[in-house]
């Protein structure tokens, strides 16, 4: 049985991974498989409960705060809501995508997937569905947001005293359940349940499915993968122009991100703006100098190691270059997975928003550097899922032939 590498595209027998805790691809070193405190079951339960905790954190009062008497409670959706309410629209459905729809559907339709895995039953649309959940891993963010809320529930009682509610600590349990998942996750068992690899035939010539990396021959190209139904393509069509494209855009907004205000606050009948730059030095001058770090890290310097990266990748292909493969693609590899982080301080601003809205006393309200700020972590995530690792070590075979 072989699979077929997503980071290089080197050919795996999968006999000889099987058994082992961590094997890696004996070409990129991509883990291949992980075995080692994974199992469908474990996963299944925990996806179940991130699910069902989600419910009651997305309805419930997450946290309150008081001030000379009055209060002001805020539910997972409140900073959105704020957020359409100002018309800052498209700042507010990123967020609700994939603060709240989108954890919900990835968590549901995981669930469905290894309910139907534990009992034996594989329905037409199965493949697909697990392809979807396994697409929305990265774009679902229940555990991103509850670091945003941490920040701003820390940021706002230093000023005013707080409580967490019933609703705040469903979704803690929620988001730390969403990361057990991950982790408990085996991938690769589950797809083989779907449906098991094949077996090459010598002298075959064959291409990778890019989802679920299931071996077809080349001849099948272009039709829907028997296992995931994802369209089977020797790479990704055009990766390098998506890429560079998405890049370009991130790189230009990345300017007015950083440069214009992200929140305005109305303090004693003025109003004072604060970019990143501002938040990260406040918090700092407070004495809480890990969540500046937190902040300065996810969203300065991981954006722009990101632009930096794509551009080495970009150059990489174009250049035909075979020098730090492996490193670029362990680079690759790093930026796909840490990009969804840079939505922490985007997740703060609606978390604190809702809180602060004591007429008269204390306003705060979302500004056009936010709504720059996501669009930049938006369009850097979607650039590195655009992108085709594989091709620079397609660019640096070419060179050597």
């Amino acid at each position: 049985m072989t699979i077929g590498c997503p980071e290089c595209g080197a050919l795996a027998d999968t006999s000889v991974l099987a058994g082992r805790t961590l094997a890696r691809c004996r070409v990129c070193h991509y883990p291949l498989e992980r075995a080692s405190g994974r199992s469908v079951a474990a996963a299944l339960a925990c996806s179940l409960t991130t699910f069902v905790l989600l419910l009651p954190g997305n309805l419930s009062p997450l946290m309150t705060v008081h001030m000379l008497g009055a209060e002001r409670s805020a539910e997972l959706g409140s900073g959105i809501v704020v957020m359409w309410r100002e018309h800052f629209e498209l700042l507010a459905v990123i967020l609700g995508l994939t603060g709240i729809v989108l954890p919900l559907a990835r968590f549901s339709g995981l669930s469905l997937v290894l309910a139907a895995v534990l009992c034996g039953w594989r329905p037409r649309w199965l493949g697909r569905c697990y392809r979807w959940a396994l697409w929305l891993d990265a774009w679902a963010m229940p555990d991103v947001y509850l670091i945003g809320c941490f920040v701003g529930y820390t940021r706002v009682t230093q000023e005013l005293t707080g409580s967490i509610d019933a609703g705040g600590y469903c979704f803690i349990a929620a988001a730390f359940m969403s990361m057990l998942t991950r982790a408990t996750l085996d991938r690769r068992t589950v797809w083989r349940a779907i449906s098991p690899e094949r077996r090459l035939r010598s002298g075959e010539r064959v291409l990778s499915c890019t989802a679920c990396d299931l071996v077809a021959n080349v001849a099948q190209a272009g039709r829907p993968c028997p296992r995931c139904g994802l369209k089977l393509r020797k790479r990704k069509p055009d990766a390098v122009a998506r890429a560079a494209a998405l890049s370009v855009a991130a790189f230009v907004l990345a300017f007015p991100a950083n440069l214009y205000p992200m929140t305005v606050s109305h303090q004693l009948g003025h109003d004072v703006s604060h970019r990143i730059i501002d938040g990260v030095s406040e918090l700092f001058s407070a004495g809480l100098w890990p969540l500046g770090i937190l902040i300065f890290c996810t969203s300065i310097a991981i954006p722009f190691m990101k632009l930096a990266g794509m551009a080495w990748f970009i150059a990489s292909v174009l250049r035909r270059s075979g020098r730090h493969l492996r490193t670029k693609t362990f680079l690759y590899r790093l930026i796909d997975e840490l990009g969804r982080w840079s939505n922490v301080d985007v997740f703060t601003i609606a978390a604190f928003v809702p809180l602060i809205r004591f007429d008269g006393l204390a306003d705060a309200r979302p500004a056009d550097g936010a709504t720059a700020f996501a669009l930049v972590v938006v369009l850097t995530m979607a650039a590195s899922r655009a992108f085709d690792p594989r091709l620079m070590w397609d660019a640096a075979q070419a060179r050597r032939t």
